[in-house]
């Protein structure tokens, strides 16, 4: 055999013995040896302590799938790793894990090696724990040390998880949740590859929940929606969704049936990060429209129906994580509006309904005006243009407000509701309200006019036979500081008027009104009949929360009323002296002065015992003399005092004014309330 022919043979045979003694080397070598080595390198390459715990071994199978010409003859390795485990950071002890997987298994398909790509067809994890912490200092255990971009490209075809773990401890969000995962049957799943259960608290509200979502891998498919579903609960806050993400790689839409209830909308906030208001329980139903972008993202919720309280809502809201703020913007419109799911609001619902809702705050029961105080420090986490409208509105004993029209702006902590309009007894409430949140004592400004309210539709029980009935007007300029109403009005100043022509007072009209301490006054002044009314003109000055009556009359059939005192909204306290003076010549209730005073919860009612006295005694006196002249005390010969409606309202009638926020009204001579 010539030299050369038998250099190329041997070259040969080394080549394939060498081939062969590699093969051979692989297949009889205890790949145990090696853990020291793997669990090293990925140490440092995470900063973490890595070990893999349990045994480490190699085999070689056909490929899974066909691969074409003589690819096919190349075998696949298939590793598989026991008991690993990852450690945390140095500056968390407990626990000492971040990571534990009791098995990993994967193919790896050698042939791409060779253009630095790395391709496993399959891996398998098999009961993963994964523990995730944050401190109240902000540090986390997930954050890695950074390193440099690899050389190698990575593709994973295929992802089977079983029976995994996933719990997360956030000491800033306040949040302790565990999640266990598991890859679904897929001979009875078609559409979802994974299925879900979540436990736990967030912000000390109990979580329980599940779900289902597409295979994992299925992420990386772009030009396939990724179908997911969810059913939560937090609290008494339910979220049920339903839909596809877009492009998930990149989160660029989201696509969901939403469901959401609760008893406050106001506890979606930790949820969500959407400011929203103090509610009865509701419970809604929308498309949930959601567009991921670099720079801003914009959420819709079109076309939403639902409940809040006993009221039916429904429209459409759009959120928009703009700079330096998000906004928050739309149109709610409720066809059939309760006047007593708005109470919520302003902290004037019951303290059985607070306590439904999940407030922390209780109505003192000495106090009618709500304590809640406004908490005004979330008011800059988004902007807001949202219209409200109410179509029909409903109250207990048919207070006749037709409709409700409102815009509410938020503008860097500064909430306004202009205007803020009811449709009341065929006139209309129209007010505008300025709530300035950038300093801890809020600062508040309010101007509401009443117009043209016809009495016989706001209390449609009277009887319209026995007198003709005319109208309501009034005018009120408040400016105040404080967060809750109750320290608002405590702390008011400005000026209320008011003008009623024509109408009647009765027990049942006040009865309609729900105003008790005069329906006791006029059963004292009148009995329970009913009197007609020539005109009724009030204007009162607020200064530091102190109400004095600069003009108060009423003008009736039977007798001119004049009304003095104060009404001191920072104590609750009422301080009125009720004046009548009887019309011609009547024989009409022993009549003096009427004293209304102690808290608006408990008023008291009650008469200047020195001039029943002196009547009293003059009835006696001339009994002595003649029987038939005991009466006379007791007949008012007033003559012909009149009410000239028209020059008593004129000063009523000019506009009111509110001093800015924090300054008190200048033309008042009233003290501040001690």
């Amino acid at each position: 055999m010539p030299r050369t022919s038998r250099i190329i043979i041997w070259t040969l045979v080394s080549f394939l013995a060498v081939i062969a003694a590699f093969i051979i080397f692989i297949l009889v070598f205890d790949w145990n040896r090696a853990r020291p080595w793997i669990n090293q390198r990925i140490s440092e390459s995470t900063g973490r302590q890595f070990a893999i715990q349990g045994d480490l071994k190699l085999a070689w199978h056909k490929p899974d799938t066909p691969q074409s010409g003589w690819s096919n003859w190349v075998p696949w390795p298939r590793l598989s790793a026991q008991d690993i485990v990852l450690g945390n950071p140095d500056w968390l002890s407990e626990p000492a894990q971040m990571a534990a997987i009791r098995q990993v298994t994967f193919t790896l398909n050698p042939l791409p090696l060779l253009s630095h790509k790395i391709v496993l067809p399959v891996l398998e994890i098999d009961t993963p724990q994964v523990f995730l912490l944050r401190d109240k200092d902000a540090r986390n255990n997930w954050t890695f040390k950074p390193s440099d971009p690899s050389a190698w490209d990575f593709e994973l075809q295929k992802l089977i998880l079983k029976t995994g773990t996933l719990q997360l401890k956030d000491a800033l969000q306040k949040i302790d949740i565990r999640a266990d995962i598991d890859t679904l049957d897929p001979d009875k799943e078609k559409l979802y590859g994974i299925g879900w259960t979540v436990k736990g608290t967030f912000n000390n509200a109990p979580v329980s929940g599940g779900g289902k979502a597409g295979a994992v891998l299925a992420l990386q498919n772009e030009n396939t929606p990724y179908p997911l579903e969810a059913d939560v609960r937090v609290g008494q806050t339910r979220i049920a969704a339903k839909g596809t993400l877009t492009k998930p790689q990149q989160l660029a839409a989201l696509d969901l049936r939403l469901s959401l209830s609760g008893n406050s909308m106001a506890h979606l906030y930790p949820l969500t990060g959407v400011l929203l208001p103090q509610t009865p329980p509701f419970a809604t139903e929308g498309h949930l429209i959601g567009k991921l972008g670099k720079d801003q993202s914009d959420w819709i919720y079109e076309k939403f129906t639902g409940k809040v309280g006993s009221s039916d809502i429904g429209g459409t809201l759009e959120y928009q994580s703009k700079q330096p703020r998000p906004l928050l913007k739309g149109e709610v419109v409720s066809n059939l509006l309760r006047f007593e799911d708005l109470a919520p609001l302003i902290g004037a619902d019951s303290n059985a309904s607070k306590a439904q809702r999940g407030a922390e705050e209780r109505q003192p029961s000495n106090k009618v005006l709500p304590v809640k105080e406004f908490d005004t420090s979330s008011w800059g986490s988004l902007d807001a243009d949202v219209k409200l409208t109410g179509r029909k509105i409903v109250k207990e004993k048919n207070l006749p407000i037709s409709d409700l029209r409102a815009e509410l702006h938020l503008q860097d902590k500064v909430l306004s509701l202009t205007p803020l309009n009811f449709g009341m007894a065929g006139g209309n409430l129209v007010s505008n309200i300025r709530l300035d949140g950038r300093e801890s004592k809020m600062k508040s400004e309010i101007k509401a006019s009443a117009r043209r309210i016809k009495i016989d539709k706001l209390f449609p029980n009277l009887d319209a036979s026995q007198t003709s009935f005319g109208e309501i007007n009034g005018d009120a300029s408040l400016s105040a500081t404080g967060n809750s109403v109750a320290a608002m009005l405590a702390s008011s100043n400005g000026e209320l008027k008011s003008l009623i022509n024509h109408g009647a007072i009765s027990k049942l009209l006040l009865e309609e009104m729900g105003l008790n301490i005069g329906n006791i006054v006029v059963s004292k002044l009148f009995g329970d009949k009913q009197v007609k009314l020539n005109c009724m003109a009030s204007d009162f000055s607020v200064t530091n929360g102190l109400m004095q009556a600069r003009t108060f009359t009423l003008d009736t059939e039977d007798a001119l009323i004049h009304i003095s005192g104060d009404v001191n909204l920072a104590t609750e306290q009422l301080g009125l002296t009720i004046n009548p003076k009887s019309k011609g010549l009547r024989i009409i209730s022993l009549r003096s002065p009427l004293y209304v005073t102690g808290p608006f919860k408990d008023p008291n009612i009650s008469v200047d015992k020195g001039v029943l006295a002196l009547k009293a005694g003059g009835a006696v006196l001339l009994g002595v003399v003649a029987p038939v002249a005991a009466i006379l005390p007791l007949i008012n010969l007033s003559g012909d005092q009149q009410t000239d409606c028209a020059n008593l309202l004129n000063e009523v009638k000019k506009q009111p004014v509110a001093p800015p926020p924090g300054r008190t009204y200048k033309g008042s001579t009233a003290k501040a309330p001690k």
